[in-house]
């Protein structure tokens, strides 16, 4: 069976840093792209970041360029995001998701909030 479970996500204050994890099974993790995405309340899903299968080429989003790290552990089948600097308007639930498919976890709510 083909999944994804994230982890990691939390309240945390304006400022502060949180880690998400991404296990994944039942697909071969390093030959697949990897992304997080995000949906605020009310809103759309948000593309976050992607990574290569390898982890030599990432991008992020606008919104979380300079404050968020992807990179993933192809040993443990891991995927994560490092979150800096968080402000209010990422609270949202994070998900991570098999680049380019319709996979993607259950998600982890992130509240940043004081």
């Amino acid at each position: 069976e083909v999944q994804l479970v994230e982890s990691g996500g939390g309240l945390v204050q304006p400022g502060g840093s949180l880690r998400l994890s991404c296990a994944a099974s039942g697909f071969t993790f390093k030959n697949a792209a990897m992304s997080w995405v995000r949906q605020a309340p009310g809103k759309g899903l948000e593309w976050v970041s992607t990574i290569s299968f390898g982890g030599g080429s990432r991008t992020y989003a606008d919104a979380v360029k300079s404050r968020f790290t992807i990179s993933r552990d192809n040993a443990k089948n891991t995927l994560y995001l490092e979150m800096n600097s968080l402000r209010p308007e990422d609270t949202a639930v994070y998900y991570c998701s098999r680049a380019n498919t319709a996979l993607r976890g259950q998600g982890t709510q992130v509240t940043v909030s004081s």
